[in-house]
């Protein structure tokens, strides 16, 4: 009924020690490394965007700006610490901007 069971005639020459002597290759050890990409937003180009609208997202920003929504969002959290613009909505990371009226 039970039991251990017996192993087949191709698995008696594999052993469960063989697999813990072969070398794992890691990810990172070969190749060529990639080169970093930066992307810059236009400050200039950026306020004006912020400024002609009442309220604006990550979102909508990077797709006027031409720049990646990570860029974008590094701006207006940046400009959110100077005090440059206020969060006033959103939710579950689509937050809405603000430009702090002087």
């Amino acid at each position: 009924m039970g039991g251990a069971k017996k192993p087949t005639s191709a698995n008696k020459g594999k052993s469960s020690d063989a697999k813990d002597t072969k070398k794992k290759k890691d990810k990172g050890d070969s190749g060529p490394k990639k080169a970093e990409i930066v992307v810059i937003l236009n400050e200039k180009q950026a306020m004006r965007v912020i400024q002609n609208s009442k309220v604006v997202t990550v979102q909508d920003l990077a797709r006027q700006t031409g720049v990646k929504i990570s860029a974008a969002n590094a701006f207006l959290k940046e400009s959110a610490s100077k005090g440059i613009v206020k969060k006033v909505g959103g939710y579950s990371g689509h937050h809405l901007y603000q430009v702090v009226s002087s």
